[in-house]
Order: C-alpha cells, then structure tokens, then sequence
C-alpha cells in the first residue's frame, strides 16, 4: 500500500493518539493543538508544515522527514532527533518546551531555537554552526565534541559549555554569561562588577 500526499491540509484539535494520522508525506500543513503524545511519526515526512500548541512529547521519529518545519509553543520532551531521516533536516523552535531531547550527532546549521527551554537537551557531536538560541534556558544541555561555530548564544542563559570539548569560533556569548564558559576551571567570578 502507498503511503498518502497530503498538500495544503489544516488539522486543528484532533488527538492523534486515538484517531493516527495517516501514513505519508504532508506538504505545507499545519497541525495546530493536536496531541501525538507516545505516538509513532516514523516514516513519515513533513515538509514546509507548522506545527502550533501540539504535544508530541515521547513520539517515535525513526526515519521521520522534517524539511524546513516550523514548531511553535510545542510541548516536546524526551524526542530523539537523532532518529529522523537526516537528508535536509532543517527546522525552527519558537515557545516549545523540548526537555530531554537528543539532537546526538545531527546536523542542524543554522536552526533557530527561540524563547524555549532546552534542559537536559543533548547536543553531542552536533553540528550547530551558525545556530542561534535567542532567550532560550539551557539548563543541564550537553555540550561535548559540538559545533558551535558562529552560533549566537548572547540571549540564552545556564548554559554550560567546556571550550577545551567543543568548536567554538566566532561563536557569540553575553559578558553576564560568560561564567557557562568558564565553570570548569573552577574559579570565582564576582557577579556583581
């Protein structure tokens, strides 16, 4: 059996772990308060789609396709990116919520994670050159054998990254963070000059 084409298709409050969305390609959708909580996207591609208000915490997303996909004030947590289909993985963050997260050893340059939570999210090995964190927590994030180069980090806070593990070349950094760059060495910063 093929799999489905769905172009140009709005799907608004639907509970996609009781009615599955349909197997296949959805081109320049939009999934708007929809639930995949624990559900199965593996296969599955989406491509120019936008996905607003929509829980799709602990979904499986072996081989999935996301070609420049825009998630906005999505709750995501514990999803393994590293499971997608790699070719043309691109996507942006506004609002979302993606504690627990592994992106381990993706390419993603240039993705643009704004106002959302990254704790514990894990960045190993991945290529984030020219990425940006605009106002995002990065509380418990992993940073190790990751590229950062270019990546502008200034709004972001808690972060933690060793320049000894991690690429970071032209990366940008705000002075009142600095210390997430300098924990290892284990010296004290006066906060308050």
């Amino acid at each position: 059996m093929k799999d489905a084409f769905i172009l140009d298709q709005n799907f608004e409050n639907t509970d996609f772990t009781r009615f599955p969305l349909e197997k296949g390609e959805y081109e320049n959708c939009t999934f708007r308060n929809c639930s995949f909580e624990y559900g199965n996207l593996s296969g599955f591609s989406f491509t120019d789609c936008e996905f607003t208000g929509c829980n799709l915490s602990m979904t499986k997303l072996t081989s999935t396709a996301f070609r420049d996909v825009f998630f906005i004030e999505c709750k995501m947590l514990g999803l393994q990116f590293n499971d997608c289909n790699a070719f043309g993985l691109s996507f942006k963050f506004d609002g979302c919520i993606l504690h627990n997260s592994v992106f381990y050893q993706t390419s993603i340059k240039k993705t643009v994670f704004k106002n959302s939570k990254l704790v514990e999210v894990d960045f190993t090995e991945c290529d984030l050159s020219n990425a940006v964190f605009g106002n995002c927590d990065l509380s418990g994030a992993v940073f190790d054998n990751t590229n950062l180069e270019k990546a502008d980090l200034r709004t972001s806070v808690n972060y933690s990254i060793d320049p000894a593990l991690n690429r970071l070349k032209k990366a940008k950094f705000s002075l009142s963070e600095v210390y997430g760059l300098l924990y290892k060495l284990d010296i004290e910063i006066d906060r308050s000059n």
